[in-house]
C-alpha cells in the first residue's frame, strides 16, 4: 500500500514539474513561494527575474523593506520597556498593532508593485509603487519624529518620545534612542529607493506610458459621464 502511494506521490509531482516547465518555455511568470528559504512565504528572485541594471536599485527597496520589519519589531520591544515602566498598556497594543498590519501592509503595497513593475516593466504597478511609498516614507519619518499626538507619542520611539522617557528611565531611553536611529536611517534610505526608481520610471518613457493610459481611461469615462 506504502510503495501504491508513494508511486502516486512521484507521479503528481513530475507531472508538477512538467507543467511548469512547460510554462516557462511558454514565457509565463511563476510566483513560486521561494523566499526565506527556511519557510518560505513569498516569491522573490532578483537576481534571475529582474534585469541586471536594476539589481542594485531593487535590492536597496528591499533592504528598505527588511529595515522596516526591524525598526517595526524594535518599536515594540522599546515600547514594551516603556510600558513595563508604567507608560500604559495602551502604547504596546498600537506598537503590535503598526506591526501587524504594517509588515505585510508594506509588501502587498509597495515591495510586491515594485518587483512585479521592474520584472514586468508596467506603468501601472510603478504609479502603485508610487503612491504607497511616498505613505511609507511619511510614516517613517514621522516615526522617527514622534510628536506627542497619539497617546503623548510613546507608541513610537522617536526623537520626541526618547527624550521623554530619558527622564524617566535611561534604559527606556536608551531604547527610544535606538528606535529613533533605525527610522531615520530608513527614512533616508527610502527617499534614495523612490528617487532612483523615479530616475528610472522618467528615462524609461514610463511617464509618457503612464500619461496615454490615463488619457485613455479618461476618454473611455468621458461618454459615460455625457449620458
Amino acid at each position: 500500500m506504502s510503495k501504491r502511494i508513494l508511486f502516486i506521490v512521484t507521479i503528481f509531482m513530475y507531472e508538477v514539474k512538467r507543467k511548469e516547465e512547460a510554462l516557462a518555455r511558454a514565457g509565463v511568470l511563476l510566483d513560486v513561494k521561494n523566499w526565506p528559504p527556511f519557510c518560505p512565504i513569498i516569491h522573490h528572485d532578483i537576481a534571475n527575474e529582474i534585469p541586471s541594471y536594476l539589481h542594485r536599485m531593487l535590492y536597496v527597496a528591499f533592504a528598505t523593506f527588511l529595515g522596516l520589519i526591524l525598526c517595526l519589531f524594535w518599536n515594540v520591544i522599546a515600547v514594551s520597556t516603556a510600558s513595563i515602566k508604567g507608560s500604559g498598556v495602551r502604547i504596546w497594543f498600537l506598537a503590535v498593532i503598526y506591526c501587524i498590519i504594517g509588515i505585510p501592509g508594506a509588501y502587498l503595497l509597495w515591495y510586491r508593485p515594485l518587483y512585479r513593475a521592474c520584472r514586468k516593466d508596467s506603468a501601472f504597478k510603478f504609479g502603485w509603487f508610487f503612491m504607497f511609498y511616498v505613505i511609507h516614507i511619511g510614516f517613517c519619518i514621522y516615526a522617527s519624529v514622534a510628536p506627542p499626538i497619539i497617546y503623548d507619542g510613546l507608541s513610537f520611539s522617536g526623537f520626541v518620545s526618547a527624550l521623554r522617557t530619558m527622564s524617566d528611565s535611561a534604559l527606556v531611553g536608551i531604547f527610544y534612542f535606538v528606535g529613533f536611529g533605525l527610522f531615520c536611517v530608513e527614512s533616508l534610505l527610502s527617499i534614495w529607493v523612490i528617487q532612483r526608481v523615479y530616475r528610472y520610471f522618467r528615462g524609461s518613457g514610463k511617464t509618457a506610458e503612464a500619461k496615454r493610459n490615463a488619457a485613455r481611461g479618461g476618454g473611455m469615462a468621458a461618454p459615460e459621464i455625457s449620458l
